[in-house]
């Protein structure tokens, strides 16, 4: 669980870091992603977690 809140708290550092530097990139990013297709969504989310997953395996062995 320790382990877990790190990694959460990191995103927020990053996703932070993102939108105060570069607003207007993330305005955009996001505007993109809401007009992205459901079916792209779901497959960017699998493949962005199998990736994640297979990461955190590789740094953890």
């Amino acid at each position: 669980m320790t382990d877990f809140l790190a990694a959460l708290g990191l995103v927020f550092a990053i996703e932070g870091l993102l939108f105060a530097s570069i607003p207007e990139i993330a305005k955009e990013a996001l505007r993109s992603a809401s007009e992205t297709p459901v079916d792209r969504m779901r497959l960017i989310g699998i493949v962005s977690a199998i990736v994640g997953v297979g990461m955190v395996w590789m740094v953890r062995s």
